[in-house]
């Protein structure tokens, strides 16, 4: 058996049928505050997420173990009919149900919200994909780069003399699944209070698109368009990465007036924050952005990280370093507040990976286990929670459905 789940969601049962990130990250958030999620999966092969990342051990994703945390795992071949109707019996007693297929292959598979609701009125069916359930792009096939592309954030992501960029993650997916979390949260309580589910559309260009600060009104207003800046804010100064003595970089963002007076005191140059210097305001700052930076940077160069840190720090200025994995496994302050964690797995023995965030004071969500194997979980789950017999397992996987 499992760990009993404990948290905020504990006592929620989740029934997570993506694939890939988007869906699989949303069901690994509720898992992570203690909701009971059963993930499905193809018979035989899974979810790609187990095969999926940039480095393996013997084989073996290390991103698996990760987002499939916290979950039971159970094979279902939903292309099969008597799939679709095992799929309902789960549903039936579910509270939430995260699916990220194209748009119309619920109601291809006769699994469309319609008949969801007839079984289980009070269930939140959370819909992630890469253009909502509606509009003349939602038929297409989107991927979280796609969302990230039409949402607005490649376009200004990058060098200025360059390609538009992307960032090292799935950022476009994370946000998508985290929209949508917060979502089934809201119609959670929704339904608590009226005892009515809903749909949760969560459209991956709409979460990036969320994110973009005032870009949009800055366009509609101004007809000022925002472009590619590289490691800066235009007119948001100083805060950048300068470099060391010791040849580190190191970040420093004292762009608030009070901010940079303290820095300019630290440089002994206290005439910098001073009523008639070109960088006494926030504006002249920005307007001589570069030449600032640039002042700075012979300043901090002077300086190995550690004393100019301890020097920052000391003076109230935002600083620090760019973390590597490496540094957050040594640093005191992730120790302190247990940031990453240690846990046990069957194959590798103890896996490093993120804690849950947020912290919760009196329910705080845990990490119980790693990514299950595939159908680890199909006799606890076909059995012990829908009664199915030793006989009746067996043949629905000699017939290909579990």
């Amino acid at each position: 058996m499992t760990t009993v789940p404990s948290g905020p969601l504990a006592g929620v049962r989740v029934i997570e049928a993506g694939q890939l990130l988007a869906g699989p990250f949303a069901g690994q958030l509720m898992g992570d505050m203690g909701a009971d999620v059963i993930k499905v999966e193809p018979p035989g092969v899974g979810d790609p997420m187990r095969q999926w990342g940039r480095e393996k051990a013997e084989g073996s994703s290390l991103w698996w173990p990760v987002v499939g945390r916290n979950k039971r795992s159970v094979t279902l071949n939903l292309r099969e009919a008597a799939g679709q109707e095992l799929l309902v019996e789960l549903i039936r007693e579910a509270d939430i149900f995260v699916e990220n297929f194209r748009p119309g292959t619920l109601e291809k598979w006769n699994l469309g919200y319609d008949r969801l609701r007839e079984i289980n009125p009070r269930l939140v069916l959370v819909r992630v994909s890469g253009y909502g359930q509606t509009g003349p792009y939602s038929s297409r096939a989107g991927y979280g780069s796609i969302g990230e592309a039409m949402g607005g954030l490649r376009y200004i992501t990058g060098e200025p003399d360059r390609q538009p960029s992307r960032t090292g993650i799935s950022i476009g997916d994370a946000l998508a699944a985290m929209h949508a979390t917060i979502g089934a949260l809201a119609a959670l309580r929704h339904r608590d209070i009226t005892g009515d589910g809903q749909i949760v559309d969560s459209a991956i260009y709409e979460a990036v698109l969320a994110m973009m600060e005032s870009t949009v009104t800055e366009w509609d207003v101004q007809g000022y368009q925002r472009e590619r800046t590289g490691a800066v804010l235009p007119n948001v100064a100083p805060s950048n990465v300068y470099p060391t003595a010791d040849g580190q970089l190191i970040l420093i963002a004292a762009n608030q007036d009070s901010v940079f007076s303290r820095l300019a005191a630290l440089m002994d140059e206290p005439e910098l924050a001073a009523a008639g210097s070109r960088y006494f305001d926030h504006s002249g700052r920005g307007t001589h952005q570069q030449e600032l930076d640039d002042h700075i940077s012979v300043w901090t160069g002077k300086h190995d990280a550690d004393a100019l840190l301890a020097l920052l720090h000391e003076g109230g200025v935002p600083a620090g370093r760019i973390f590597t994995a490496a540094d957050m496994l040594a640093d005191p302050h992730f120790i302190a507040r247990d940031a990453i964690v240690r846990v046990p797995d069957p194959k590798f023995g103890e896996l490093a990976m993120q804690n849950v965030v947020p912290k919760l004071s009196a329910t705080p969500g845990s990490v119980r286990w790693t990514g299950p194997e595939l159908g680890q979980h199909n006799d606890e789950v076909y059995g012990d929670l829908l009664g199915l017999d030793a006989d009746r397992l067996a043949a629905l996987a000699a017939d290909g459905v579990i």
